[in-house]
């Protein structure tokens, strides 16, 4: 599958034919902080699938730019510390680029190690590009943004890619696109912030515990917004960011988006039947049938972490994840490779559930291991076999376990599924940004989300008080 590709200076006053009418004039960034970026030698380009010509070699200017911190260290700071007073940004094509030291330090400094997620994770972003599964030739181009000081130390990295489609990002904006065709413009490229493929929440802006964090993060917003002017794309999105961030980013004209999950909240259970008694009785009841239909059909529930996962069954696995995307999603996202690395690289975070009948796997679901958090990702079956119950099994059922077994406060159980209210997972809101270059099409998206807002404010409710608990237990 080809990549073509399109390109024009980004110095020309006129944009790209592919990439449409060109918005009004875009003012001064209001941030005190920040010095104009200057692209030497940029060239934006559009991405599409088809059988064209192989791509050609692509550069871009990879500074952003310099910053000034304003202000001075705390008293407190230690003399003994370094005190950084620029801040330089750069573009970074492939997360190899960031050491995996310098990139999880930003991390976990942004979540702290009690919320540890691991998606963020310099293992799991290079699992995704190294394995061939976000890349250019899947439509994803990294365009990490990398924030240093003048002594070289990285102190804040952002998780951005070029993408031309929709895909993989479960925040759902295929109309927008429509609308903008029918409009006479086009709307991909655009840029992605996110973690590709995967539907969970957590930091997007991920900067270390300095003196001047809140300079560095504003510093990365208004960088993220004055690369998407100057790639002249249409837009850029921030999907799945923290409810502070989103917040945060409200003030710096990105419109503000909600979705929904559904998430199982641990409220310090012993066993899966102390959860079960805070059900109502007929959820109870429903419950235990189910998992009753798995003993009677000779199946055998496991579940692997590290070591214990062999490449038999993610040969066995990557087959039951086929059958599914074939079935359900009509696309791969994942290679093959992706599950090898993945299984290598995060060792003891990864929690496979697999389900047997005799010596045969016939099932299984893919979880990762959070600080306070299990993550519920893929499922997928063999695809000649029909097991009664086996989803709700190794999806939901053996995911409560596993989260009360390692102490943990909640499993999510990734997105859509109203199925999952009735088994103990409850809906919680989602959110994500979204920057529109074009003045007239923001107005009408911020009329459309508005209207949106109220609709999810409202079936979380309704969803709420109907819910499968006893009465006061939420």
């Amino acid at each position: 599958m080809a990549i073509y590709c399109s390109s024009c200076s980004a110095s020309a006053h006129w944009p790209s034919s592919f990439l449409g009418r060109s918005p009004g004039r875009l003012g001064k960034s209001s941030s005190r902080y920040i010095t104009p970026i200057s692209f030497r030698s940029c060239k934006v380009f559009a991405l599409f699938w088809g059988p064209k010509k192989a791509a050609e070699s692509l550069k871009f200017e990879t500074s952003l730019g310099e910053f000034s911190l304003a202000g001075s260290p705390p008293e407190d700071f230690s003399v003994t510390d370094v005190k950084p007073r620029r801040i330089s940004l750069s573009v970074a094509a492939s997360i190899s680029d960031v050491s995996s030291k310098d990139w999880d330090a930003c991390a976990e400094d942004s979540s702290g190690l009690e919320k540890f997620n691991p998606f963020l994770t310099h293992a799991f972003l290079s699992s995704l590009e190294e394995s061939g599964s976000a890349v250019l030739g899947t439509g994803w181009l990294p365009q990490h943004i990398v924030a240093q000081d003048e002594y070289k130390n990285t102190i804040g990295v952002v998780p951005l890619y070029l993408k031309s489609h929709s895909y993989g990002e479960y925040v759902f904006d295929h109309s927008w696109a429509d609308a903008y065709y029918s409009y006479g413009s086009y709307y991909y490229p655009k840029l992605q912030c996110c973690v590709p493929f995967t539907p969970v929440t957590g930091q997007r802006i991920l900067v270390r515990n300095v003196w001047c964090r809140e300079q560095v993060f504003n510093m990365l917003v208004v960088a993220l917004k004055d690369l998407t002017n100057k790639l002249k794309v249409s837009s850029l999105h921030v999907t799945f960011p923290s409810e502070t961030e989103w917040q945060k980013m409200r003030k710096d004209g990105f419109l503000q988006r909600t979705g929904m999950q559904y998430h199982w909240k641990n409220r310090n259970y012993k066993n899966f039947d102390e959860f079960l008694m805070d059900m109502k009785q007929n959820k109870r009841k429903n419950i235990r049938q189910e998992r009753k239909k798995i003993s009677a059909q000779n199946l055998k529930m496991k579940r692997l972490r590290g070591h214990e996962i062999k490449d038999e069954h993610w040969d066995a696995f990557y087959k039951f994840y086929r059958n599914t995307t074939d079935n359900k999603w009509g696309r791969p996202y994942l290679t093959r490779d992706f599950f090898y690395q993945l299984g290598e690289k995060m060792g003891d975070h990864v929690l496979l559930v697999v389900a047997e009948d005799g010596d045969e796997l016939v099932a299984g679901a893919l979880n990762l291991i959070g600080g306070d958090t299990l993550f519920g990702r893929l499922w997928g079956c063999h695809p000649q076999a029909y097991y009664p119950s086996l989803h709700f099994e190794a999806c939901y059922y053996q995911a409560i376990e596993a989260a009360i077994e390692l102490n943990l406060n909640k499993v999510e159980a990734g997105a859509q599924g109203e199925h999952k209210i009735q088994r103990g997972y409850m809906p919680v809101m989602t959110y994500s940004s979204h920057y529109i270059r074009d003045d007239g099409f923001k107005v009408a998206i911020q009329d459309f989300l508005s209207r949106e807002t109220d609709q999810i404010k409202l079936v979380i409710q309704m969803l709420h008080d109907s819910g499968p608990f006893k009465d006061g237990l939420d």
